[in-house]
């Protein structure tokens, strides 16, 4: 495993993760962080768990080759369907992932209605059949599937029209009583306003960023692996859809992340 001085690799299966790597990066100023961008098969939430198990153990692997001290895994779905495997294979390496934010809105929200809105994929998975259950009796816990939504919000111009009436029809037939809306899939939290609209004035959102910087200073607090608190970090990005104008889209995200 690399020491103190190596990177923290960070992926999605697009944009979506940079806003894990806003709360990364704010988190832990001093760290160099190298985001991966798998637009070219985005999004994971439309492909087999096998498949997205199969893409994220090569970003995985390649980032370790190119000295990764630690890797975080900022998608919902590749969470689900690749970390416990990962982590199995990479015993020695610190591998944090993301889960929706269900936790900490069920106990801010106890007997509240909360809508957890993820990609197909992440809601058929065990492991958010495993933590809907431990919160169901905290407060009434709705899942609401959103096909398209991610691969839509890759394409930026988040205001136009047809994204508005995206979100009416995958949110509004749930919105009705809604206390708090968990945003299961990275990708939404750069549509966060747009939903706000949908679900009305008094709604709450949550997201598992910041629980996911935090889990990562601790493990590198517990592996002896922080950086100097000296020494400015960096952030770098790289994408598999090699056109241009894609690694300008991730800064123009990333700078939207950030205010």
């Amino acid at each position: 495993m690399a020491g103190s001085d190596g990177f923290v690799g960070v992926f999605d299966s697009g944009v979506g993760g940079i806003s894990v790597l806003r709360a990364l990066v704010d988190e832990l100023p001093h760290e160099d962080f190298r985001f991966f961008g798998d637009s070219a098969n985005a999004p994971y939430g439309e492909k087999t768990e096998g498949q997205v198990l199969d893409l994220s153990r090569e970003i995985v692997e390649r980032f370790l080759s190119e000295g990764a001290k630690a890797i975080v895994i900022a998608c919902n779905t590749a969470t689900s369907a690749a970390a416990a495997t990962l982590r199995s294979e990479h015993r020695d390496v610190p591998i944090v992932g993301i889960e929706p934010a269900l936790k900490p809105a069920a106990l801010a929200l106890p007997h509240g209605r909360v809508l957890v809105m993820a990609t197909e994929v992440t809601l058929r998975l065990d492991k958010y059949h495993e933590l809907a259950r431990t919160w169901e009796g905290e407060c009434e816990v709705v899942p609401v599937p959103c096909p398209g939504l991610a691969a839509r919000i890759e394409r930026g111009d988040l205001d136009a029209p047809d994204l508005a009436l995206m979100l009416q029809k995958l949110v509004g037939p749930y919105a009705a009583g809604a206390d708090a809306v968990v945003l299961g899939c990275t990708h939404y939290p750069f549509v966060r306003r747009q939903i706000a609209r949908v679900v009305g004035p008094g709604v709450r959102f949550f997201d598992g960023g910041e629980g996911t910087a935090r889990q990562l200073r601790a493990r590198l607090a517990d592996e002896g692996l922080l950086a100097e608190r000296s020494r400015r970090g960096s952030v770098t990005f790289a994408s598999s859809l090699d056109t241009p104008g894609e690694l300008e889209l991730y800064r123009r995200f990333f700078e939207c992340a950030e205010a």
